[in-house]
Order: C-alpha cells, then structure tokens, then sequence
C-alpha cells in the first residue's frame, strides 16, 4: 500500500524533469508539503496527442461513473494485477494512464518488536520518484453543470528488496524512458502492463522517521529527518 507521500519539489521542475507543460492555473512555485494523504493534491503527467501536461489530481481516483463520491477514499490505490479488469480501473488502464512525481513515501513497519516505526523512501540516486497511476474525470450526476473534479490512484505491485519486509506491497516505480510507454495506450496491452513489475532492487533507500507523520495536521521538513530508534545494544 501507498497511503502517505511527500511531495515538496516545486511543480515546474517536476514538470521540466518529465518534459511536461504546466496546466493553466498550475502555480510554478507550488505550496511544499511533507505529508500528503489520499485526497489531497498530487500532480501527475498525461500525455494525449504526443503533449505532455502536468496537472493537479485528488487523491482518491473516482470513476466517471460514480453516484457516490465517497467510493474515491477506497481507491487511492491500484492492484497492479488487477486494473485491467476491476470495474473501478479498466477503463482508466485503457485509456487514462499517468506518471505521478514525488520526491518520497512512507511506509510503517509493522513486524514484531518494530512499533510501528515510519520509514522514509526516496530514491537511492536523489532523482524524483515516478509513480505509475490512473486518473479520472468525474463531474455530479445530480449537477451536470457543476464542475469536474480530476482524480488519480496509484499503482501498486509485490516488492523488492528495498523494502526490506517492511510491507508485502509497493508503488510502481517507473524510470523517465519507460514513462513515455506507459503512457502510450496505443502500445500493446501486455507491454503497459509488465511495466507493473517492482523495480530493480537498489532503486530505493529508507530510513526511519518519526511517528508525527502518522497525523496529516503535521507538515513541515523535520518530517524528514531521520529518527532511528536507539539501543543500548
């Protein structure tokens, strides 16, 4: 499971790092944070007519079909194995992939003895995280002048080594050359998805971090910061 990211470059570099334009309304500068829950705002890239855009999604992916806008809180993340025949995300596989940039997530270690200790991932080589995801459009059935509200999930698989048994799932990793074919829903089908593979083993480093960032109030750099439970042994 991915449930908690940080998210603190600024918009147009992630951009400029996926060769991405802004979306109108897209703040360059961006507002930092350090602990984004599902539906809260991440940006993803999407590609339709070979331009790339980033824009801004909630976490949460809604399909267009939806009556219910609370189905969204369940679907903030994807099966790898299973999205392409899900209800709730065929339809987005096929035609409305994603790359979803962060700078880091969280994972809490749950083995015996370990208390719940949050660690921290980045990439071992300081690059941006990409995610694979899906998002949707989704506008009220009962206001169908009302305005559209743009979502996204991301995708999770078996994990690698870097994990260190910490949780039996992780986000999808893509790199910058395999974003342009995850985002090709020309290509085949059975390409796309062995993209929903863990990456390589060596891709991610982690550390401990401290237990603030299991409430979403909390936001600011010191979330960051290692903090190792310590031993007299």
């Amino acid at each position: 499971m991915c449930g908690r990211i940080a998210l603190y470059t600024p918009p147009a570099t992630l951009a400029r790092f996926l060769d991405a334009a802004l979306a109108a309304g897209v703040n360059p500068e961006g507002r930092p944070s350090w602990n984004v829950g599902p539906q809260r705002t991440l940006f993803a890239v999407t590609e339709y007519e070979e331009t790339r855009v980033l824009d801004r999604y909630r976490w949460g992916l809604l399909p267009s079909w939806a009556k219910d806008p609370a189905i969204s809180n369940k679907l903030f993340n994807a099966r790898a194995e299973t999205i392409a025949e899900k209800p709730s995300f065929r339809s987005a596989f096929a035609k409305r992939p994603c790359a979803i940039p962060i700078d880091g997530f969280y994972e809490w270690d749950r083995r015996d003895g370990q208390g719940r200790q949050p660690h921290f991932f980045t990439r071992r080589d300081g690059a941006p995280i990409v995610l694979a995801g899906l998002v949707e459009q989704w506008r009220n059935p009962a206001d169908p002048d009302g305005s559209i509200v743009q979502t996204c999930t991301v995708i999770t698989t078996t994990p690698n080594g870097d994990i260190d048994g910490i949780h039996n799932r992780m986000p999808v990793i893509l790199t910058v050359p395999t974003v342009e074919l995850w985002l090709d829903t020309d290509a085949p089908r059975a390409l796309r998805q062995a993209l929903l593979a863990p990456a390589p083993s060596g891709t991610l480093e982690h550390y401990g971090v401290s237990s603030a960032v299991g409430n979403v109030r909390n936001d600011g750099p010191e979330l960051v910061e290692r903090n190792e439970p310590t031993t007299l042994f």
